[in-house]
């Protein structure tokens, strides 16, 4: 349940490719003789761009039980007012009733084991602080860096995403409630956000050359490719983690767990010609771009086919642990597929 980056958004992408034609060097999973077909990827639910991606979180997950019946109803850019039911406040979102309502729904004719749940991201209008970022990059002559005004601007918003996500948690519960289960008989989990760009020392291009836009997608300046990452994702994570904590619910830290493997990252690269997509090589982020060409600008910095299959082994994980409150803190493996995650305590 909850917003893009458990949807599935991006799930279209093997990695990135500069190459715009065919299947952009074997990375384009929607490609089908001569034609580009997202809704080979996104299902159904392209027709309304909530792309829930076959490649989805709780989709992939290589549960240990076996083969649970899997129900995705993450839309891409949700708030949370998506999410909590109707009753509650929430509202529809793109033709769709809220996402507790829906979730009722199922829980009234089947036994819910485990509800994992992405939000805030858009609460605190993560997008529209990266588009600023990449905006002040590409402008002639400004100082290229956003971080000052974007710091300013979230704080002021973190409270409302706390609330906002809070909200989204206690009308999950309450539906389960009058759907006749109880707290305590499913598992309720609350993740944050992985990092989708490196911090600047880890960046393959250079600071101000064009590559980083016109090759690389992470058109970001050093100043804000380490606040991104060190502060901003950091920032967001500690935010969502007070809200699973004073809800007694299991919480995922994910801002690690693309390390190396992001936008741009020094230890990742994009596919070409003779070097096709690869897991343990190729990035787990699709870069940004502009709508024209290369898919939908909508799916730009979420986790792309890797990225996804990486975070199904993170909730997998968690699944497996016995603890019904626990933090848990999840980290790649260099040079190792999303098969290689690992999971820490909190």
């Amino acid at each position: 349940m909850g917003d893009s980056f458990i949807s599935g958004e991006a799930g279209r992408w093997q990695g990135n490719s500069t190459a715009v034609t065919g299947s952009r060097n074997g990375n384009d999973r929607a490609y089908r003789n001569g034609a580009y077909l997202p809704a080979l990827v996104y299902g159904a639910s392209y027709a309304d761009h909530c792309n829930r991606s076959d490649s989805a979180e709780i989709d992939n997950a290589p549960f240990t039980e076996g083969a649970p019946e899997r129900v995705n109803l993450a839309c891409s850019g949700a708030l949370a007012r998506a999410v909590y039911a109707k009753a509650d406040g929430g509202e529809r979102f793109k033709g769709e009733e809220p996402q507790a309502d829906q979730l009722h729904a199922v829980a009234a004719g089947h036994r819910v084991r485990l509800i994992a749940l992405s939000v805030g991201g858009n609460d605190i209008g993560f997008s529209d602080v990266i588009l600023a970022c990449a905006k002040e990059f590409l402008k002639p002559g400004s100082s290229h860096t956003c971080a000052a005004a974007q710091q300013k601007a979230v704080e002021g918003r973190f409270a409302r995403m706390r609330e906002e996500a809070g909200r989204a948690v206690d009308s999950i519960r309450a539906v389960m409630r009058q759907a006749g289960q109880q707290d305590g008989s499913y598992r309720l989990v609350l993740q944050s956000y992985p990092s989708p760009l490196p911090d600047a020392a880890r960046n393959r291009y250079r600071a101000r050359g064009y590559k980083r836009f016109t090759t690389g997608g992470c058109p970001f300046s050093d100043t804000d490719l380490d606040w991104a990452h060190d502060t901003l994702v950091p920032e967001m994570t500690a935010e969502l983690a007070q809200v699973a904590t004073a809800r007694h619910t299991e919480f995922l830290d994910l801002s690690a767990a693309f390390q190396g493997r992001e936008v741009c990252a020094d230890q990742a690269r994009q596919a070409t010609a003779g070097e096709p997509p690869a897991p343990a090589a190729s990035e787990w982020v699709r870069f940004l771009v502009t709508g024209l060409a290369q898919g939908e600008r909508q799916e730009s910095l979420h986790p792309d086919f890797y990225g996804q299959l990486a975070l199904g082994r993170c909730l997998a994980l968690a699944a497996g642990e016995q603890q019904s409150e626990g933090h848990f803190r999840f980290a790649d493996t260099a040079g190792k597929g999303p098969e290689t995650m690992t999971l820490a305590h909190e």
